[in-house]
């Protein structure tokens, strides 16, 4: 473990693993509490639209992503709260058509052909501290966000009715937790790719829900979790030489199974 730390590239692979880990904890709390898992899948492929548009643009990648995402999330929750019984088929076509853009924009794109794989399952070796710095932009807003509003994400997530009688905005903030779940979608593109990034975002949280009793636990306890499995994945994934995202995902995903076989043998 502690050749991570001989080399640049694999420090900043470590930190943007925990800056991203944390983010994925917190908001990953919020949309599991909210039941939003599919919702944030769909803006996750979708966010494929704003690379390709950002490549062929010359743009960078974060900045390009990060503008369409937040887009995508704004149209997903304008369509999703005007039109709850169709929710399947609206993400499913938003889905579809984020990232056939993508794809139609980067194969307009001349010269140099971006490697697809790094975008879809990670590339967090290649991290530089230009990512870093906005990795560090990003959760610094999720954390203010969630922190200034945290009762009112609170009673909304829980409870919305009972959020409405107390003149809560619902519609803002279910608004919100969609734009933030786009921003922490949008960093992670890195370290586990569109493709994986829900499992990230739902693997820690879903053990956390079992250990903690509040909302504020269940994200701090994600986050740690989150970190944990960053870290070893990025470990594995160098040690074996095999990509980061997958190997990421493998190791919640073996602590997710150990954990439900305990939970059920104490049962």
């Amino acid at each position: 473990m502690q050749e991570l730390l001989e080399y640049s590239f694999l420090q900043h692979a470590l930190i943007a693993g925990i800056l991203v880990s944390i983010a994925s904890g917190i908001i990953g709390s919020l949309i599991v509490v909210n039941r939003m898992v599919f919702l944030a899948g769909g803006i996750a492929h979708a966010s494929y639209g704003g690379i390709g548009i950002a490549l062929f643009f010359s743009l960078p990648i974060f900045f390009g992503a990060t503008l369409f995402s937040v887009a995508v999330a704004v149209l997903i929750a304008f369509i999703t709260l005007k039109n709850k019984e169709q929710i399947d088929s609206i993400i499913g076509l938003i889905w579809a058509v984020g990232m056939a853009i993508g794809i139609v924009f980067i194969d307009k794109t001349s010269g140099y052909k971006v490697d697809l794989m790094s975008y879809l399952f990670g590339s967090i070796l290649a991290v530089s501290k230009s990512d870093i710095y906005y990795m560090s932009i990003v959760l610094s807003i999720i954390v203010l966000v969630v922190a200034v509003f945290y009762r009112k994400l609170l009673a909304v997530s829980f409870d919305i009715e009972y959020a409405k009688l107390l003149g809560i905005n619902t519609k803002f903030f279910y608004t919100l937790i969609l734009v933030l779940s786009s921003l922490t979608i949008v960093i992670a593109i890195k370290v586990v790719g569109l493709i994986l990034v829900i499992a990230l975002l739902t693997i820690p949280t879903f053990i956390a829900n079992r250990l903690s009793s509040s909302l504020a636990s269940m994200m701090i306890i994600s986050s740690f979790l989150s970190t944990i499995f960053t870290v070893v994945g990025l470990y594995i994934s160098y040690s074996f030489d095999i990509t980061s995202g997958a190997s990421i995902i493998l190791v919640g995903a073996g602590v997710l199974v150990i954990f439900s076989i305990l939970s059920g043998y104490r049962k």
